[in-house]
C-alpha cells in the first residue's frame, strides 16, 4: 500500500514545500494546506465570528496560493499565510461595512421619501378639509375669517372694512374658528398651529 501524499511530505521543511510548490507539485501543496489550514481559519474565525465567511476566505486564499505558485516569493510560510489572511478578513470588513452603510443610507433615503409624500399628501388632504370647513361657515363669519387669517387683517382693519364693532369681529373669528375645530378634529393637531393660532 502506498504512502498518501500528505504522509509523504510532513516531514518536509516550510522551505523545500514552497520549492516543490513552485515547480507544480501538487503534493507539497497538500501538505501545506493539511499544515496550515486550520491556523489560518481559526484567525479568521476568531475576527469574522463566522464559520461560513471564514471558510471562504480561507479557501481563497489557498486557491491564490495555488495559482500564483511560480509568481509568490515567499521567505516565511507561516507568517505569509497569517498576514494574508488577516488583509483577507480586514478587506472583507471593510467592504462589509461599506455595503451596510450603503444599504442602510437606501433605507433611509426610502424613508424619507416615503415620508415626505406623505406628509405632501396629508398637506393637501389637510388643505382641502380646510378649504371646505371654510366654506361651510356662515357667511360674516366667513367673510371675517378669511380677512383676518387669509389676508392678516387686525381686528380695526376688519370693522372697519365691514363697518361693524370689533367685538363684532371677535365674536365672528371666535365662531369660526369654533366650527373649523369641529369640523377639522382629526387634523386638529396639525392645524392649530399653523391656521387656527389666534395672534
Amino acid at each position: 500500500m502506498s504512502p498518501s501524499p500528505i504522509r509523504l511530505y510532513a516531514s518536509w521543511t516550510d522551505a523545500a514545500l514552497l520549492e516543490a510548490l513552485a515547480l507544480d507539485n501538487r503534493g507539497a501543496f497538500a501538505e501545506v494546506y493539511e499544515r496550515y489550514w486550520y491556523r489560518v481559519f481559526a484567525l479568521a474565525y476568531r475576527k469574522l465570528k463566522s464559520r461560513e465567511t471564514a471558510e471562504e476566505l480561507v479557501q481563497d486564499l489557498f486557491a491564490t496560493l495555488w495559482h500564483k505558485r511560480a509568481q509568490q516569493t515567499i521567505t516565511q510560510l507561516d507568517h505569509y499565510l497569517l498576514v494574508a489572511i488577516n488583509h483577507r478578513v480586514l478587506g472583507y470588513i471593510r467592504a462589509n461595512r461599506v455595503r451596510t452603510h450603503y444599504a442602510d443610507y437606501c433605507r433611509n433615503l426610502l424613508v424619507e421619501t416615503t415620508h415626505e409624500t406623505e406628509e405632501a399628501l396629508a398637506a393637501t388632504d389637510l388643505s382641502a378639509a380646510f378649504q371646505r370647513g371654510v366654506a361651510l361657515l356662515p357667511e360674516k363669519s366667513r367673510e371675517v375669517f378669511q380677512l383676518s387669517r387669509l389676508e392678516h387683517k387686525s381686528v380695526e382693519e376688519i370693522a372697519t372694512r365691514l363697518d361693524v364693532t370689533p367685538k363684532a369681529v371677535e365674536y365672528h373669528l371666535t365662531k369660526s374658528l369654533k366650527l373649523l375645530r369641529t369640523y377639522l378634529r382629526e387634523f386638529l393637531v396639525t392645524v392649530l398651529p399653523f391656521l387656527l393660532f389666534i395672534h
